[in-house]
């Protein structure tokens, strides 16, 4: 019996919703990401590639915007060496100076005044060589065990980014703070695993080990080979200048010598300074995008930055011509038609173009203004603690504009007010909601806690539990936990280590 086998045919209606962004979308997305520096640059490769797009030529420049680029010369190099020369030459004259001579260091970190973390804080400093060593430290394959190891090794490097404390005494500190029980050889292999990060001679234990670091990421030669041989086996001649005698045990001629002391003399004894130098110095040639000024009233008004930004429009010659190929083009050529194509496919881009610039005005200028609304107290007193619990989403509803807009506009924009020059980014901070439903910023809790521990009798520091009830008393009740978790990303020690 023959089987009928039943084809059948289902129409199916299905809602599906997508959503294409188009070319212009895409441009001014990525117009709105660059900071005014690299939109300068963007604007004159457009130029370039269109001769459709002009600046125009009665443009006149707001003094206040009109600001050269510092000229990149090989002064910043030269001043650089002289200051590694003279930090090696100062680090060779305190060889064998007594314990009580060196600094004193809390928990590894060479403790600071609150004036200098103020400092850096105004002026908008976000990125320290400990969080440049946490992010190497973020990519690296290690166990559990060991990235606990390893993020205590960070936090133990004093300020020019070496280990002053011994192998020993950072176990029996994992041990007792937290419950971690690990061998020296443990700690050391960990250790040159930190070594390995940039910049060279990070982890070192000691300036001998700290410039045989640096040396080992040569290339081999037979330069590096008497570097290492003079760092190894005459450190005492090189510590003491004994320049002559030096070239004489290598048997090295006179010019051979002092090449290779000139070498030696660009190693860099303090590879964690180093890193903030060369922060500070990126941060002084910072552009803001923004101008912010404060009256003596309270009132609080912006500008955006244009620099040497042009205004720009269609040409003219282009324009013309685009539109004596429309009002002939029933008879024009084939040649004249792929001109016309040309003239009207530059046109449009340089429309498109100059639509993208005028969109990232409205974009940047209306999530500035809806920052400075939110933030308002702060921008009246410059008080870290003046600043509200604010995300990405508060301003994305406030303004209209999508997510992920005004976190394209609050990347790598800086905006300058009366109390420094601050990346945007540095105006969102999460809230802590209490029991009262209040919500608090967090980096009005981080000062509240800051100053408790300056202000702490130092021979008797105060415990998370003492912090955290004089917290409460002024206002902010939050729990021991987070006063630890909040001490530790201020990089703070525990009491027992602050004494």
């Amino acid at each position: 019996m023959a089987q009928e086998q039943i084809q059948e045919q289902k129409l199916t209606q299905q809602q599906k919703l997508t959503q294409n962004i188009t070319q212009q979308q895409l441009l001014q997305a990525q117009l709105t990401e660059l900071p005014i520096t690299q939109l300068l640059e963007r604007i004159n490769m457009e130029m370039d590639d269109n001769p459709a797009l002009e600046p125009s030529d009665d443009d006149v420049q707001d003094p206040l915007y009109a600001q050269d680029p510092q000229p990149a010369d090989n002064s910043d190099d030269d001043y650089e060496q002289e200051q590694r020369q003279s930090a090696l030459d100062d680090a060779l004259a305190s060889i064998g100076r007594d314990d009580e001579e060196l600094p004193v260091y809390y928990g590894g970190r060479q403790q600071e005044s609150r004036d200098e973390r103020q400092e850096e804080t105004v002026y908008g400093q976000t990125e320290s060589f400990i969080d440049q060593l946490n992010e190497q430290m973020n990519m690296a394959t290690l166990t559990d065990q060991e990235r606990q190891v390893m993020e205590y090794l960070i936090g133990s490097l004093d300020d020019d980014g070496l280990l002053r404390k011994p192998l020993d005494s950072i176990a029996d500190e994992l041990a007792i703070y937290h419950n971690t029980d690990v061998t020296t050889e443990q700690i050391e292999q960990v250790l040159h695993r930190l070594q390995d990060f940039d910049p060279p001679g990070i982890g070192a234990r000691s300036l001998q080990e700290c410039l045989l670091l640096q040396v080992r990421r040569r290339s081999p030669s037979r330069l590096r080979g008497l570097m290492e041989t003079v760092l190894k086996e005459h450190f005492e001649l090189f510590t003491k200048k004994h320049w002559k005698q030096l070239g004489k045990s290598l048997k090295l001629s006179e010019l051979q010598t002092q090449t290779l002391i000139g070498e030696l003399r660009k190693l860099n004894p303090k590879p964690g300074a180093s890193i903030s130098e060369t922060v500070g110095r990126s941060m002084q040639q910072i552009t803001p995008d923004f101008i912010v000024d404060t009256s003596d009233d309270g009132t609080v008004t912006f500008t955006l930055n244009h620099g040497d930004m042009p205004e720009l429009h269609v040409s003219q010659s282009f324009a013309d011509t685009l539109r004596e190929y429309q009002d002939g083009k029933e008879h024009l050529s084939r040649q004249m038609k792929e001109a016309l194509l040309y003239t009207r496919r530059k046109v449009e881009a340089a429309q498109g173009f100059i639509e993208a610039i005028r969109m990232r005005r409205h974009t940047m200028t209306v999530t500035m203004q809806a920052i400075i609304q939110w933030q308002h107290r702060f921008f009246e007193d410059g008080d870290e603690a003046s600043l509200r619990p604010m995300i990405l989403k508060d301003i994305a509803e406030r303004t209209g504009l999508d997510l992920s807009t005004v976190s394209r506009v609050s990347s790598s924009k800086y905006a300058q007010t009366r109390w420094g020059t601050f990346p945007l980014r540095y105006f969102f901070s999460d809230g802590y909601k209490t029991a009262e439903g209040e919500e608090l910023s967090t980096r009005e809790i981080k000062a509240a806690l800051r100053d408790l521990i300056d202000a702490e009798d130092k021979g008797k520091p105060l415990s998370d539990d003492a912090l955290q009830k004089l917290l409460t008393t002024r206002g902010y009740p939050i729990a021991r936990r987070t006063v630890a978790k909040y001490r530790e990303q201020l990089g703070i020690p525990i009491a027992r280590l602050r004494k």
